[in-house]
C-alpha cells in the first residue's frame, strides 16, 4: 500500500525544516527543491495545485512512488491572505483512492511560535490552527516536535521513521538541516532566577 504523510503545524512551527527532512530520502516523491534552496514558497510544493481542487487528485500518477510527502500550514498565506486548507478532505480523497494516510503535526514552544506569528503576521494565529486540527482522526495523527528534533536529532529521527513506516535520509547530507537552529534568534540568557537559590540549596542538603 503506498503512503502518503500529509505535513501541517501552526504559521512559524518550522514547516519548512520538517518539509526538507521529509523529503530527502530518493524513495519520496516530495518537495525535492527545497534541498537545493534555503526557502521557496508553498505555491511552488509539488501537491499545490491539489490542494487548490481536491478532486484532481485522482488524475495524480501514483505509479511514482511507494512514499508521497505534501505540506501546508494551518493557516496558509492565499494571495496574501489567511486561508484555512481541507485537509481533512485531503486526506480522504487520497484513502479513498487505496492509499494510507498519515497526519504529521509539529509543534514548537508556544512562546516562540507567539513571537514568530507576531513578527511575520502581526499577531498570533496558532489558535486557529489547535482548534482546527481537533477534526482530523487521533490514530492517525502523529505530533512532530520542534525542540525533541533540535535536541535529539538524528535519534529522534529514527524513532518517527520507525513509527510512521515512512523513510528518512540519515545521510551526512543531513547536518545542514539539523544545524540551523531557528530558536537562538528568540532566546536570551538570565543572570539570576530566584528558584535559583532554592535549587541550589537543596542539593547541597543531600550532600
Amino acid at each position: 500500500m503506498k503512503t502518503m504523510l500529509i505535513l501541517s503545524g501552526p504559521q512559524g512551527s518550522g514547516n519548512h525544516m520538517w518539509s526538507k527532512i521529509f523529503s530527502r530520502h530518493t524513495d519520496v516523491y516530495g518537495w525535492k527543491d527545497l534541498n537545493t534552496t534555503y526557502w521557496i514558497g508553498h505555491d511552488r510544493e509539488p501537491f499545490n495545485q491539489y490542494w487548490k481542487n481536491i478532486e484532481s487528485l485522482k488524475d495524480f500518477n501514483w505509479n511514482q512512488s511507494d512514499y508521497y510527502f505534501t505540506s501546508i500550514s494551518v493557516p496558509y498565506m492565499e494571495n496574501g491572505e489567511p486561508a484555512i486548507p481541507n485537509i481533512l478532505a485531503f486526506g480522504n480523497t487520497v484513502e479513498d483512492l487505496g492509499h494510507r494516510v498519515i497526519y504529521g503535526i509539529i509543534g514548537r514552544d508556544k512562546n516562540i511560535l507567539s513571537m514568530q506569528e507576531r513578527r511575520l503576521r502581526g499577531g498570533e494565529t496558532y489558535h486557529t490552527a489547535l482548534n482546527f486540527y481537533d477534526q482530523l482522526p487521533l490514530n492517525k495523527v502523529y505530533f512532530l516536535s520542534h525542540e525533541l528534533l533540535l535536541l535529539y536529532q538524528r535519534q529522534y529521527l529514527c524513532k518517527i521513521a520507525m513509527d510512521l513506516n515512512f523513510p528518512i535520509d540519515m545521510s551526512d547530507s543531513l547536518d545542514s538541516v539539523l544545524q540551523d537552529n531557528a530558536n537562538e534568534k528568540y532566546l536570551r540568557p538570565i543572570d539570576h532566577h530566584w528558584v535559583d537559590d532554592l535549587a541550589k540549596q537543596t542539593s547541597r542538603k543531600w550532600k
